[in-house]
């Protein structure tokens, strides 16, 4: 039986999310509302989305600096922003973001997104430690707050811009989640 009164075998029994990545982010696209039409629009904006790529991986590392306690994983032996791990670290959201636009849900790009929330939560690299989980959902927000903003901007109608921003938000809340099970207990769900 599971803690909620189901038999173990049953075919909505709990699992582990980590050990089937792929379903955990169907259910979580179904739990936050992403549908084919959500899909559609982030694929149809990521030209959109990628030619600010270096402009919103610029202003992210900015907004980091900013902030003693985010700035501390950026900093050298100096107290002066490492150039070369910043430049690292924005390469690797570029590369997200890259992966992002695909709107794919395979197992390679699930897993992938597992793994950033471990190398984030587990893998004390440099300076500042482990990557708190609040410093994680801040980022998406910032994330999420500038592409609503390039989308008003560029797109036109703002009808299409919120709509556009919605189907963004929805797709970015599912990214999180599973970035976010790098940080939590294993538990079924």
């Amino acid at each position: 039986m599971t803690p909620d009164g189901a038999p173990a075998d049953a075919p909505d029994a709990g699992y582990l999310p980590a050990t089937d990545m792929p379903r955990f982010l169907r259910e979580m696209s179904a739990f936050v509302g992403l549908d084919e039409a959500d899909v559609a629009l982030v694929r149809e904006t990521a030209p959109l989305v990628l030619a600010r790529e270096a402009e919103l991986t610029a202003a992210l590392y900015e907004h980091f600096l900013r902030f003693p306690f985010s700035a501390k994983f950026f900093l050298g032996p100096d107290g002066e922003p490492d150039a070369e791990r910043i430049a690292r670290r924005r390469h690797s959201l570029a590369r997200w973001l890259r992966q992002t636009v695909e709107a794919a849900v395979t197992p390679e790009s699930a897993y992938a997104l597992l793994m950033m929330g471990l190398s984030h939560s587990h893998r004390p690299q440099g300076p500042g430690g482990v990557v708190p989980s609040h410093l994680m959902v801040g980022a998406m927000s910032l994330v999420q707050t500038a592409l609503a903003r390039a989308f008003e901007q560029e797109l036109g109608d703002p009808r299409r811009a919120l709509a556009a921003s919605a189907a963004w938000n929805r797709w970015l809340l599912v990214q999180l989640a599973a970035l976010q099970l790098g940080y939590l207990p294993a538990r079924p769900v």
